[in-house]
């Protein structure tokens, strides 16, 4: 009998290959030896897809970036409701796969979905009537906010031993012995915190452009 065909090797089947490898043991687990192994294939083979492990850590940040919905700048949602929507989409997938972040910290480099998904943003920000400066300022803040909201947990960053917090020492610290048993409800409430307030400060930023542009257009027809 003829042996069982392997499937053939793809670059969705070594990127979804280092993913779990990243998952689960960090970027450092990832090699072209190991995917190899784990793929059943010979190293060499892998080089008909990418030729160096920066290669593959890209693509699989890259299938992060695909996860992100971007649906919410095209269907009619207001500027800021759709940038709410786009970063609790972008956190999801970030808190889903931690280990990839510093890729993806590095900025979008060449990677398409990466771009797409900048794109998106700043295109958004410029038809709801943003300076395109003002616009590429949204884009970074919130970029910065949401990877380092995905970057380590300030919950699970206390131990779970009350003796740690000597009330002698730490006056205020008395229940944190308490914070990483509720880890993940603290954590998505401060990124809700903290959402809110970016977009209520920009919020107010653009009722200050809308009205300074309006007294602007005002004082031109006066004048005319």
């Amino acid at each position: 009998m003829a042996r069982p065909r392997k499937p053939l090797l793809s670059t969705d089947r070594i990127v979804a290959a280092a993913l779990v490898l990243v998952d689960e043991e960090g970027l450092g687990a990832v090699s072209t030896r190991r995917l190899a192994a784990e793929l059943g294939v010979s190293g060499p083979s892998l080089y008909n897809h990418f030729r160096t492990k920066d290669q593959i850590l890209e693509a699989v940040a890259d299938a992060v970036s695909a996860q992100v919905d971007l649906s919410m700048f095209e269907d009619g949602r207001d500027w800021r409701t759709a940038l709410r929507d786009w970063a609790v989409s972008y956190r999801a997938a970030l808190t889903a796969h931690p280990n990839v972040v510093p890729v993806l910290a590095q900025g979008p480099g060449r990677r398409p979905s990466g771009l797409r998904l900048a794109d998106a943003v700043f295109g958004a920000m410029v038809r709801a009537g943003w300076p395109p400066a003002q616009a590429t300022s949204i884009g970074a803040l919130m970029r910065f906010f949401v990877l380092g909201s995905a970057l380590g947990s300030f919950a699970g960053g206390f131990v779970d031993d009350e003796s740690a917090y000597d009330p002698a020492d730490y006056p205020h610290l008395g229940q944190a012995h308490l914070l990483a048993d509720r880890q993940q409800q603290i954590d998505e409430r401060a990124f809700e915190t903290g959402l809110s307030a970016l977009l209520d400060g920009l919020g107010r930023q653009f009722a200050e452009l809308t009205d300074s542009a309006s007294a602007s257009a005002s004082a031109s027809a006066s004048a005319g």
